[in-house]
């Protein structure tokens, strides 16, 4: 078993994933569907929760008890979780930009390449990560160690694998230039981005979460992966990555500023700290973007085309839905400049 997900405690354990999964769909939706909605979210929400946390910042510098003590400074304090929520601002406000065109950046052709850029960065994050705990493997020969906000880790060949697996990921990113708006600018459209590197980032993803999150990986690693995927494959064709960046801001965000729900509430769960069930996920990972290259390669091969340039999965039943959902190209400033 992944996770201790049994005993008396196991129907809030499902109620608390239940909430969180439901809670990241409809905050999503909200999010995408109008301006106002999105600058609430990605503007006003970041803008308070970053005052909250300088404010926290300050009274752990002049040594108040109240900030000390505060679940904020105890359980996210460390260097990721501040470049996690703040890469994955930076994506949503990007997105945002191109799906409703404001200013140069929104026209301009070069900036379509944004969301590659971005969901490198927080791939290279996690990577770092995944061998910062390899290292006290390999280095200081330890299976387990303790991180600055008293969670344990296993650390192992497990960590090598995921890590590498991270990085094949960041090259299974396809057709870089070709993002659009939707017709109703509703969404930013990646019609490339099609059910092969999904699924391999999801596989990738969730690992990376149950080695180096174990006491948050039922959460970050199964329902915020699952909740944008789901939105994509149902009613939201093509729009997967601003999916999974919205959702995944607005976790961060939550978390950052509760983390009691999955540290000390009646809904904390934990994974197992299996050395076997780690290194299983792991390979696991490793295959399925390794799969997912390969495959790249050969359709990349078929149509004789660059696949960082040109769209590799044209013509497939997931490009065709998404691309059919596209804004015409004529009213592109992008495209037409």
């Amino acid at each position: 078993m992944l996770f201790d997900v049994y005993g008396t405690n196991a129907p809030f354990q499902w109620l608390g994933w239940v909430l969180v999964f439901v809670g990241l769909i409809l905050a999503n939706e909200f999010a995408r569907r109008s301006k106002v909605g999105g600058l609430i979210m990605f503007g006003a929400l970041p803008i308070a929760m970053t005052v909250y946390c300088v404010a926290i910042g300050i009274g752990v510098a002049q040594g108040a008890e109240w900030a000390l003590n505060n679940p904020t400074h105890v359980y996210q304090n460390s260097w990721f979780h501040y470049a996690k929520v703040y890469a994955a601002l930076a994506g949503c406000l990007g997105f945002m930009v191109i799906k409703y065109k404001w200013g140069r950046l929104g026209r301009a052709h070069w900036f379509r390449a944004w969301p590659f850029v971005i969901v490198a960065i927080n791939i290279l994050i996690a990577v770092c990560s995944d061998f910062e705990s390899a290292y006290h493997f390999f280095a200081l020969g330890e299976t387990t160690w303790v991180t600055s906000e008293g969670a344990t880790q296993l650390a192992g060949w497990n960590n090598v694998f995921n890590g590498i697996a991270g990085i094949i990921n960041i090259f299974c990113m396809t057709g870089w230039w070709s993002v659009y708006a939707s017709k109703d600018e509703a969404d930013m459209l990646w019609p490339d981005m099609t059910w092969v590197y999904i699924i391999a980032y999801d596989i990738w993803n969730f690992c990376y979460t149950y080695n180096c999150l174990p006491t948050h990986s039922w959460f970050c690693g199964f329902a915020l992966l699952l909740a944008p995927t789901v939105a994509n494959f149902f009613w939201n064709k093509g729009g997967w990555i601003q999916n999974r960046a919205f959702t995944l801001a607005i976790w961060c965000m939550f978390a950052q500023v509760f983390p009691y729900f999955q540290e000390e509430s009646v809904f904390v769960t934990h994974s197992t700290l299996n050395p076997t069930s780690a290194l299983v996920v792991s390979a696991l990972a490793l295959v399925a973007n390794v799969a997912a290259i390969i495959y790249i390669v050969y359709r990349a091969k078929k149509l004789g085309v660059n696949p960082y340039k040109s769209d590799v999965f044209k013509g497939t039943r997931d490009w065709e839905q998404a691309t059919a959902r596209r804004e015409p190209a004529e009213n592109d400033p992008a495209l037409t400049a």
